[in-house]
């Protein structure tokens, strides 16, 4: 098993954020969503909006088809309102997208050689000039890799113009805009793959040729039984080539602690590679939603915070994750330590708070697969939500580490720790001080009985 760090439970660290905006900026980035301009009337589709999140990304307005409906002759209205939005709640705007293969307008559609690369590179310069100064990121280039085993771009019109298109486009949006960042945007690229490798190898290139990129887009989206084995490494890899890394158009289908927990690895592997400088969910609510059969996103269709939502917020206010070993957990209301009594290694037993010892029963590890963990070897025990129970007064106890819900954890900077798949925190019954005094699940609340520090 492998160990992740505990020292995020500490009585001393800043108060968790209650908005995903505000979590994210705790540690310089953003978290932000797609907009569509026909939304903004929605009232509290728009409270949610300026509550939440950072970032704004338009959803469609501000494409080609959006933009130049007719060659020459463009349109900037609906781009524009969102561009509004985002000044209006003190957000960063990330532009989508400048080229892409589809949603291009009829007569562009038609083109083909020199013409359509004149008409494209006099599309990116005319856009980005527009909105110069006003843009934190240009998704300049979307989706130019072919899925599949090949690694090799997309057969579009715009790759009949010539291999060098996409560079072309890249050194364009950076004339028009030198203040930009410029991104490469895709998806099916959320793990080590051949897909994801071909757009590697294309950046290297890039960074190699002093051609101006200076983000990739990993789009992210996923299910609830999404392979995320080599998320993190993945973005790790093209951040050492020396540019940023942005989940642009995160969704998640499925509901529940499946769900959740995708969000969750999602985040935290943006959290712990520096260069991921934020998150985008492909949409605020499910009620509007392209995926309307997956119920995707973060609010449901009646504007609820869904499960998932906690889950981001506390791998948000909890931050990224090193390698660490056993540590105790000492009560902030009590100054005494998370235990097991006399050493027990029974399933079943019941956890309490006693005088901190140093000893086995009160080590505590907290891993990558989000468990609590005492012990090791063959008696290493899960900290556990007693029967999968999910009532405020469920006993917290040891089990034999089985990967369920009830034994997952988030970990959050105000030193609480909240149940996976309750949503409760774990705390000392009655707010006891005393030796043997009970640990529980409760509604979270932030006292000190639901406070743990790192010794």
């Amino acid at each position: 098993m492998v160990a992740g760090v505990v020292s995020v439970f500490t009585g001393t660290a800043q108060a968790a954020e209650s908005t995903l905006g505000a979590a994210a900026a705790q540690s310089g980035r953003y978290y932000g969503t797609a907009v569509a301009a026909s939304k903004l009337g929605d009232s509290t589709y728009s409270t949610i909006l300026r509550r939440e999140f950072n970032s704004i990304t338009a959803e469609n307005e501000m494409k080609w088809d959006a933009t130049e409906p007719n060659r020459n002759q463009f349109n900037y209205g609906n781009g524009d309102r969102i561009a509004s939005q985002a000044r209006s709640q003190g957000a960063a705007l990330r532009g989508h997208a400048l080229l892409w293969h589809q949603q291009q307008p009829g007569w562009a559609q038609g083109l083909s050689g020199s013409d359509l690369r004149s008409a494209a590179i006099n599309h990116v310069t005319q856009v980005a000039t527009h909105y110069r100064g006003q843009i934190h990121s240009w998704d300049v280039v979307n989706e130019a890799f072919a899925d599949g085993n090949s690694g090799g771009r997309r057969d579009s019109n715009l790759q009949r113009t010539g291999n060098d298109w996409i560079e072309a486009a890249f050194r364009a949006a950076r004339t028009a805009d030198p203040n930009a960042k410029l991104c490469y945007n895709d998806y099916n690229t959320d793990g080590i793959n051949a897909k994801s490798t071909g757009i590697y190898n294309m950046v290297a290139d890039f960074k190699n040729r002093g051609v101006p990129i200076d983000c990739v887009g990993i789009q992210s989206h996923l299910s609830s039984n999404s392979n995320m084995s080599t998320y993190q490494a993945n973005l790790q890899r093209f951040a050492d080539l020396g540019v940023d890394l942005q989940i642009t158009e995160l969704d998640v289908g499925g509901s529940g602690s499946g769900q959740a927990n995708v969000y969750r690895q999602v985040t935290q592997a943006c959290m712990a590679v520096s260069r991921c400088t934020g998150i985008t969910t492909w949409g605020v609510t499910d009620r509007y939603t392209w995926r309307p059969n997956d119920t995707p996103l973060l609010f449901d269709s009646n504007y609820q915070k869904k499960q998932a939502y906690q889950s981001v917020l506390d791998a948000l206010n909890g931050g990224g994750g090193n390698p660490g070993t056993g540590t105790p957990l000492r009560g902030a209301g009590s100054n005494r330590c998370l235990d097991v009594p006399n050493q027990a290694t029974a399933t079943g037993t019941r956890l309490n708070i006693w005088d901190c010892n140093g000893q086995a029963n009160q080590q505590w590890t907290y891993t990558s697969a989000q468990e609590l963990t005492v012990y090791s070897g063959g008696t290493l025990r899960c900290l556990d939500a007693s029967g999968a129970g999910t009532a405020n007064g469920t006993p917290v106890i040891i089990w034999t580490c089985h990967g369920g819900a009830n034994q997952k954890w988030n970990r959050n900077s105000d030193g609480t720790i909240r149940n996976v798949q309750s949503g409760l925190c774990v705390e000392v019954s009655g707010s006891g001080t005393a030796n043997g005094s009970q640990v529980q699940l409760w509604s979270c609340s932030g006292g000190n009985n639901q406070r743990w520090a790192t010794q």
